[in-house]
């Protein structure tokens, strides 16, 4: 306690005993769960930092003058917290375990003997097992006839969960709309039938895109599965006329028209769940050929925690550049490298209820709670330079700028941040070092890019070796001539490759993982920036002074962990400049 007193006024107890590293926030939550320790739900929201003590007063008061209502129904009503949040505490509070629906997949093998229309009477949603055991979520947790309701099914030999009335409401909706299609099989001989088992099938292998090709006597099916394209199917070509008539109806593209190019944009429902596709129609000799991004509505923001970040590069993103007060920083990479999820674990990470954050997207990709975001939409003139615009009128605290396009987009984000204002964006280029110098190339003053910009973080996303086909080798000797490295350099490490195995479709890889480079910009940096160096005496002087790990060298260090393998790195890393040994890397980035 006496520590306590002399930080911050505003902290917890709680708050205070996690930054000396005592306790951690997670375990006393199990703890209060396990052994339903009682608290009074405002203590316990005000303590884990759910709702400041003020808020928690403003609410007591209200309640006080309208007893009819709860204080969780005053708090969300006032938005004084988010649904979601108040469920959350409330199950700390009850020792319910609990059931984020916008991140949880339900078993559908577990609803398969289950009537919906049920489940929607009385509230609740079977979600999986957990030790032979259903896990049943519930709006509720008080309602008698709800709990009467689920014992009827599972009699009382089911775990009891709480999760949001209006997602368990939505998530029924959605299973009891899809029933029939789920069930039944898909009649291919149907353009109806020969895009829904495009769609769901590309789902079900973690598809980013489809992609859609007629040829001369054919129609050709790929997926893109993490980040490669894999075949899927070949179709009659006869079949290429209805399919791409069946996806114009159903993302209102212009049917008749098809000597020019067309985007659109779809729903799909599948499995309970809702997905976007951005569609694009590109007129080739053969006819049109169609590639559907995949986005799925409910995929959660990743936490900055686990988007892949070594240990002391983590900690050095979240101090120099997360905490920042303003200050731009650029995400930067080729298309499919990750940028954007990254993008939002930042927002999400620095989102909060003193936070103003506004957003200027094409598209909104993911939707995250508590910041304002505009989706670009350049047919009722909500261009990207006229929300810029009024985005600076908007009071925000933070600003996110989906892609810097231009000189225009460029100024914005500088001139923003010279006024105080903390910007996130991103870039096109191939690394760290390449996007300063791009930005330098935007008619942006030297002095103001120095004075502005707090980092500029490169990234890709390398396929992940297959852990149920993965088998130890040594490195060729002309693998590690092109590394610089020797025949020892690489012996004590247990490289691993995909042998290929029906679990990851004879690839080799199965997931993906992030690698980083993340030049921080120190003094050295900006006056190297004042006098316009170049881009090696940039690289050169980052490495030996900002402590700039490239990508080439985080890669190796998670090649020499078995996450990935070398054969990927060549395929996805730009060789710039020589790595330092493996113990060197992994010493700086804090990897034991």
């Amino acid at each position: 306690m006496r520590v306590k007193s002399k930080l911050s006024p505003g902290k917890t107890l709680l708050d205070t005993l996690k930054d000396l590293k005592y306790i951690e926030e997670e375990k006393v939550k199990d703890v209060l769960r396990r052994n339903h320790l009682s608290l009074r739900i405002g203590d316990l929201m005000v303590e884990f930092g759910y709702l400041p003590k003020e808020k928690l007063n403003a609410a007591l008061s209200i309640q006080k003058s309208n007893k009819t209502k709860r204080l969780g129904q005053i708090l969300i009503e006032n938005q004084y917290m988010s649904e979601s949040a108040f469920i959350e505490a409330l199950s700390v509070q009850l020792g319910f375990p609990f059931i984020d629906l916008s991140i949880q997949d339900v078993d559908n093998k577990l609803l398969e003997n289950i009537p919906i229309k049920w489940c929607m009477a009385n509230n609740f949603l079977p979600v999986k097992k957990v030790k032979d055991k259903p896990l049943v979520a519930f709006a509720d947790p008080f309602n008698k006839a709800d709990i009467q309701g689920a014992q009827k099914l599972f009699g009382k030999n089911f775990i009891m969960g709480i999760a949001s009335p209006n997602m368990i409401e939505k998530k029924l909706e959605r299973l009891d709309s899809g029933t029939a299609r789920t069930k039944g099989e898909v009649d291919e001989n149907t353009a109806i039938g020969i895009v829904e088992s495009i769609i769901s099938n590309a789902i079900d292998q973690g598809a980013s895109d489809i992609h859609i090709e007629p040829f001369d006597e054919r129609l050709q099916v790929r997926f893109r599965v993490d980040g490669i394209l894999i075949p899927f199917k070949m179709f009659p070509i006869n079949a290429a006329s209805m399919v791409s008539a069946r996806i114009k109806v159903l993302c209102k593209a212009n049917i008749a028209e098809k000597r020019r190019h067309q985007d659109g944009r779809m729903s799909f429902e599948h499995q309970g769940n809702s997905y976007d596709l951005r569609t694009s129609f590109f007129v080739t000799v053969f006819g049109e050929k169609i590639v559907l991004r995949i986005l799925n509505r409910i995929d959660q923001v990743i936490k900055i925690d686990n988007i892949g970040m070594q240990p002391k590069m983590l900690d050095k993103f979240r101090k120099d550049v997360l905490k920042a007060p303003s200050g731009v920083m650029i995400i930067t990479g080729p298309t499919g490298s990750g940028k954007t999820t990254t993008l939002y674990s930042c927002v999400s990470d620095i989102s909060s209820p003193q936070t103003s954050i506004v957003t200027a997207e094409d598209p909104v990709e993911y939707v995250v709670e508590g910041i304002s975001q505009c989706s670009i939409d350049a047919g009722i003139n909500r261009t990207f330079e006229e929300t810029l615009r009024h985005v600076v009128r908007q009071d925000p605290d933070v600003i996110v700028i989906g892609e810097i396009r231009d000189n225009y987009s460029a100024g914005v984000a500088v001139h923003a941040a010279l006024t105080g204002h903390k910007v996130l964006t991103s870039f096109h280029t191939e690394d760290s070092i390449s996007g300063m110098i791009r930005l330098m190339n935007m008619d942006i003053e030297p002095f103001l890019i120095s004075s502005t910009v707090t980092c500029v973080l490169a990234q890709r996303l390398l396929r992940r070796v297959c852990i149920h086909c993965a088998e130890a080798y040594k490195p060729s000797s002309a693998d590690l001539k092109m590394l610089g490295y020797g025949p020892d350099d690489m012996s004590k490490y247990d490289l691993v490759k995909g042998r290929g195995c029906p679990v990851c479709n004879h690839t080799g890889y199965k997931g993906r993982t992030a690698v980083f480079e993340m030049l921080v910009l120190n003094d050295f940096i900006k006056e190297a920036i004042l006098k316009s160096q170049s881009s090696y005496e940039l690289r050169q002087l980052a490495i030996e002074s900002a402590g700039l790990i490239t990508l080439m060298e985080d890669s190796l260090s998670k090649v020499s962990r078995g996450i990935t393998s070398l054969d990927e790195t060549f395929r996805c890393i730009p060789r710039l400049n020589p790595p330092r040994p493996i113990a060197e890397i992994n010493r700086l980035l804090g990897v034991v």
